[in-house]
């Protein structure tokens, strides 16, 4: 029996490994804290840990597994870019990930996000619980026909072009491994400047690399249409977060809708609002009427909890049985 140790545990974590837990394979242990340098300690006499995306598993914290007997890390998300790749292939601790557990519920959460900022219902909300029916200062546009730019056609980028053209927008994409399929579909592959030019809204659906940071940025700005409204539900550093406050004083950014943040580690998936929060960049962001701000819970419907769960034993339980591992994340 392999002996996991999952670390940043919500009540809903425990709710799914514990519905979906191979009975006699794997025995877990479910700790609150985060995994870092400071709690690398309560993993001791573990195989496994099981991490999700604000954990650190740089290099001390590997080091300090690997002295522990730890073999594999096993993100429960499909980004990466938190765990030093090169360091865990020099000790030699395995790491696998979930690549796609659920596309479509990243996909409607920044459709979600779009709608919202445009349409502005939450504010209509708020307003007609206080009595208040006006329609001033409420007006939005159609997707119809709007230029929707979408950078990164993996599988969540792809099925947010499907949902665009679904609504009739004219889609253009970016992407180093142009999809075929899309391109029957009718969408466009460009340059990233010619997205950046076109685009009434930008999505952003790539990982975060070091060629990927702050891809959105004071260059990348000047390059848009005055009023673009820009998505991000992958990662924060994609956006130099300084740079957005700027164009959105400017008016040159129009809307902004996020459900990741540069800084999120501290704040997201926790509750602050008996708090001060002293993240003056967020408490800026929040400040601004056309801005949208969610806490990383894109992926968070229970089809994709399911799936999350399931690939995440299957891919501890192909480790354990000396298994190719089809999720492994090599440096």
């Amino acid at each position: 029996m392999i002996k996991l140790a999952l670390f940043s545990t919500k009540s809903y974590d425990k709710e799914y490994f514990e519905r979906f837990k191979p009975q006699n394979k794997v025995e877990v242990r479910y700790f609150k804290a985060s995994l870092n340098e400071d709690t690398t300690e309560l993993a001791k006499g573990y195989d496994a840990v099981c991490v999700f995306v604000n954990d650190e598993i740089n290099r001390p914290v590997l080091e300090h597994l690997k002295e522990q007997g730890t073999k594999v890390v096993a993100l429960r998300c499909a980004g990466f870019n938190n765990v030093d790749l090169d360091a865990a292939d020099e000790l030699g601790i395995k790491v696998v990930r979930v690549p796609a557990y659920s596309p479509n519920a990243v996909a409607e959460h920044a459709t979600a996000l779009i709608l919202t900022l445009n349409r502005k219902t939450h504010k209509a909300y708020n307003r007609i619980r206080e009595g208040n029916f006006s329609l001033e200062r409420l007006t939005g546009f159609n997707l119809h026909r709007k230029t929707v730019g979408v950078v990164g056609t993996g599988k969540i980028g792809k099925a947010f072009c499907e949902i665009m053209l679904g609504f009739g927008a004219n889609v253009l994409a970016h992407d180093l491994y142009p999809d075929e399929e899309l391109k029957n579909m009718g969408i466009k592959y460009t340059s990233l400047d010619e997205l950046f030019g076109q685009s009434d809204i930008i999505s952003l659906h790539c990982p975060l690399t070091p060629e990927t940071k702050h891809m959105i940025n004071k260059e990348s700005f000047k390059k848009m249409k005055d009023g673009v409204m820009i998505i991000n539900t992958s990662r924060g550093a994609l956006i130099d977060t300084k740079a957005a406050i700027k164009a959105l004083k400017k008016r040159k950014l129009g809307y902004l809708g996020i459900d990741v943040y540069e800084q999120e580690e501290n704040l997201f998936f926790h509750d602050h609002s008996e708090n001060i929060i002293e993240d003056e960049v967020i408490m800026r962001l929040i400040s601004f009427p056309n801005v949208l701000i969610t806490s990383h819970q894109a992926f968070f419907t229970s089809e994709a909890l399911e799936q999350i769960t399931s690939t995440t034993y299957q891919n501890i339980l192909d480790f354990e049985m000396g298994k190719e591992l089809k999720n492994e994340v090599k440096k």
